[in-house]
């Protein structure tokens, strides 16, 4: 392993470190000594911690960037990793789309044991290291209309104890802390803002834990979770409906549609850096990305040198998009079979007759037209431009 030797002080990675109980850890541990690490989606509020002990990684959970991760675990300074960034909603299980489903498994399970076998070799070594996950009392016991929240925290909580267990057979002094609260103020996960004089109680005991080699820690667990895990162990099925029950009479039930579909058209020939920007843009924008493709570049008055089938095929191999469909010749009429939220297209067209047309129909129907700038890259007609050059160069 590359070892990357910067000046001895201790540092630590918080994944999730910008918002709730992760930045409340953050400021913990820059009062401790540490210089943190913060990867997240936003960069922190500076109103919360001293801007010149922290250095901020963009991190997206649903697309992990493995390399930024192995440069953080190469870091020999870094003996603290903290994972708490995680998502989820109290929902009947039927008012959940696929695409919500894979979003809460990947960022609440899968990104979050990449990370740790990113950084597994730290955690195996004979070194002190110090690994702690924000798991969920969800993980531990039933958890009807919130199922998929809780196989995903279900799922990172078994992990952890089994791996303990190898790291103990390994020999190895470390141990990774499956941190399983159940609700609790002061985060901005539960939809109020962050307020680190609450939290930062339960950031202090998190730590005292982790520094401790401790396996698990559930807060409030003799005051309340241990009677409610007896509970749970001793009729699982009783306890299941009470929970279920309990969500309904405290209005916590949040059974709505929360998944943006998103849809964009085009006719993808000879298919390029610039196509896949603009996919990857419009899924940043969206939860489930929904492309047409269009038989031919007539409408545009061009030819396509790619037959159709082979343009949704590699459309449809992109990660970004989650459903390839033949483009209708209006995208008005495309709204009919997808109901999509949003509306993908270049800033060009902005203004046009057409999608002034489209203004006016999606007014009453809740959907957004999302303008993308034009932004100078390779582009198809360049493409086809050379390969007519070359063709009549060619026949000659």
């Amino acid at each position: 392993m590359q070892i990357n030797m910067e000046k001895a002080e201790k540092k630590a990675v918080i994944i999730g470190g910008s918002n709730g109980i992760g930045l409340a850890i953050s400021k913990n541990l820059i009062e401790r000594g540490y210089f943190i690490e913060i990867c997240d989606l936003t960069e922190p509020d500076i109103d919360f911690i001293d801007p010149e002990r922290y250095r901020y990684h963009f991190c997206d959970l649903l697309d992990l960037d493995d390399e930024m991760i192995s440069s953080l675990a190469c870091d020999s300074n870094v003996n603290l990793l903290m994972i708490t960034a995680g998502i989820g909603r109290i929902a009947d299980f039927q008012y959940h789309h696929t695409a919500e489903i894979e979003k809460i498994l990947t960022i609440d399970t899968v990104s979050t044991i990449k990370i740790l076998r990113l950084f597994y070799d730290r955690i195996l070594g004979d070194h002190s290291f110090f690994t702690g996950v924000m798991g969920s009392i969800s993980g531990w016991l039933s958890t009807p209309s919130a199922a998929v929240y809780a196989a995903a925290k279900a799922g990172v909580v078994r992990f952890i104890e089994s791996v303990n267990i190898e790291l103990e057979a390994y020999s190895s002094p470390n141990r990774i802390l499956d941190v399983s609260p159940a609700s609790f103020k002061g985060s901005k996960f539960y939809g109020g803002k962050n307020d680190l004089l609450v939290l930062e109680p339960l950031a202090e005991q998190i730590l005292l834990h982790m520094f401790a080699r401790d396996t698990r820690f559930i807060p409030q667990y003799e005051e309340t979770f241990k009677a409610v895990l007896e509970r749970y162990q001793n009729d699982p099925h009783e306890y299941g409906l009470h929970s279920r029950k309990y969500k309904i009479a405290s209005g916590r039930l949040d059974n709505q549609k929360r998944v943006k579909i998103g849809y964009l058209s085009g006719t993808f020939d000879l298919f390029h850096i610039g196509h896949l920007n603009l996919l990857h843009k419009a899924k940043q924008h969206c939860d489930y990305l929904i492309v047409g493709v269009h038989s031919n570049g007539s409408w545009k008055g061009k030819e396509t040198f790619i037959p159709l089938e082979e343009r949704k095929a590699i459309i449809k191999a992109c990660k970004y998009v989650d459903k390839v469909v033949d483009a209708c010749e209006e995208d008005s009429d495309a709204w009919a079979l997808w109901h999509y939220d949003r509306l993908f297209v270049g800033s060009d067209y902005k203004g046009s007759l057409r999608f002034q047309k489209y203004e006016e129909f999606f007014a009453d129907k809740d959907v957004e037209i999302i303008y993308f700038p034009y932004t100078q890259s390779t582009s198809s007609t360049q493409i086809r431009t050379t390969i007519l050059m070359e063709t009549k160069g060619t026949t000659r």
